[in-house]
């Protein structure tokens, strides 16, 4: 009798609690597809009465564990941008992709300069934690902004709103990288004196933006002839195994980081390369279901966590300013910076309005900041902590409380039917063709 009392072994545990998640990263979609709720309300939920049973006995806070925190939100964030970059069926252009240039290059340093503002006179924090402040805040998530973003490969829902917000999401989290490391160049320098100026714009700037899509393309180019190119039966193609997609991130990220660029970017450009290189065939939607699995289900952990350190104090230096600092960053930062970058393009009030206000913070906001303040020392660490938390709690709630019906609306609004996304499926052993017609996939 006295073994029917022993408290369970933690690894007994961890598994049975494995088994759960997976589980409900393949239900939950489905319960949640027409409810006004998402997957990640739930995860921070569960995260938060997780963490009160007396079977969890850790802490959760990115503080205590920052490490941690940074690879964990590091690994999630480019699965997630592979996956966005794999589900485009725009081909790439200059002209085309107009809508993500505004976005890149009015919204985002719009919302750095003005979330800057608020945190320094609004939040009372030093320039360089408010330009911290800023440039983890900025950019549009990959991972939480999944449920805006657009349909698998040849899946048929690519509209200016999905499509916009997808792009934005994979190019702005390597972009808004030189604005975190302008935070990071200036805290340091504050102790030594050293000038920075001329190494930031040629180092963090020029050379780890520009040789970051370079590596980018170029490992996207090479995955993209040996998974589909290679001569006789040994394109990597021939596998059917996704996970090939999973090897072009990691090496993507890795060649990149050994070389001192900017990963995030590199493995978006490698993703939108590898597409190119036959986008029409099945194997792409391979590819992107299993990099969608994995990106699922390491968001729900990392959400998980969130939940439980919501719980354990996260929020705790918080107070009534930062409150309405944060409302204003996703009521008024995004939304008007987002109206003014779309201003003048060819997309109707709604799609401008949709396209500004699903600017979602999240999981990328959590590593910006986790990276910086692994790299330097901020004397205001804990307030950053509580306040980008903050926001990511929001927005998580906020656009996912409204994305399904606001989103469903403007489908109808513009004559598209909102469930043909679900419906609309690569047959097995083909592809979708341009007029939505079953097609026999190519070598």
């Amino acid at each position: 009798m006295d073994e029917l009392t022993k408290t369970p072994d933690l690894y007994i545990i961890l598994l049975t609690a494995a088994g759960a998640l997976i589980a409900l990263v393949a239900w939950l979609p489905l319960v949640l597809k027409r409810l006004p709720l998402s997957l990640p309300i739930v995860c921070i939920v569960l995260g938060a009465l997780a963490i009160l049973t007396p079977l969890v006995r850790f802490d959760p806070s990115p503080l205590a564990h920052p490490v941690i925190a940074e690879r964990f939100t590091e690994f999630v964030v480019i699965i997630a941008l592979m996956g966005a970059g794999l589900k485009i069926d725009r081909p790439f252009s200059w002209r085309t992709w107009g809508v993500t240039w505004r976005l890149l290059g009015i919204t985002m340093p719009l919302s750095i300069g003005a979330i800057l503002l608020l945190g320094h006179y609004g939040l009372g924090l030093s320039l360089v934690a408010s330009l911290l402040l800023g440039a983890s805040l900025a950019p549009t998530d990959p991972v939480l902004a999944s449920d805006i973003q657009v349909g698998p490969p040849q899946g048929g829902a690519e509209d200016e709103v999905r499509f916009g917000l997808t792009s934005e999401a994979g190019f702005n989290d390597g972009l808004a990288f030189p604005f975190v490391n302008l935070a990071i160049v200036m805290a340091l320098s504050a102790g030594t004196g050293e000038p920075w100026l001329v190494d930031w714009l040629t180092y963090n700037v020029a050379w780890e933006i520009g040789a970051g899509a370079l590596v980018g393309w170029i490992i996207g180019k090479a995955f993209g002839w040996l998974t589909f190119r290679m001569p006789g039966q040994s394109a990597l193609a021939k596998t059917g195994d996704g996970l090939i997609a999973v090897s072009a991130t990691f090496v993507s990220y890795g060649v990149t980081e050994m070389l001192h660029c900017y990963g995030f970017l590199a493995v978006f450009v490698t993703a939108l390369t590898f597409r190119s290189a036959h986008r029409n065939h099945d194997f792409q939607r391979e590819m992107h279901d299993l990099t969608e699995q994995v990106e699922r289900l390491a968001m729900m952990v990392l959400l998980l966590l969130f939940g439980a350190s919501l719980v354990t104090g996260l929020l705790r230096p918080v107070g009534w300013t930062d409150v309405l600092v944060a409302l204003a960053i996703i009521f008024l930062v995004r939304p008007v910076s987002g109206l003014l970058g779309m201003w003048g393009t060819k997309t109707t009030g709604g799609e401008r309005a949709s396209i500004a206000f699903f600017g979602i913070r999240g999981v990328g906001s959590f590593y910006y900041l986790a990276y910086a303040l692994n790299e330097a020392d901020f004397a205001e660490a804990e307030r950053l902590w509580g306040i980008v938390g903050l926001v990511a709690l929001l927005s998580i709630l906020i656009h996912g409380l409204t994305v399904t019906p606001l989103i469903r609306l403007l489908d109808r609004t513009h004559g598209r039917d909102p469930d043909a996304q679900h419906r609309k499926a690569v047959p097995p052993g083909g592809q979708i063709g341009p007029a939505g017609t079953p097609e026999k996939a190519s070598d």
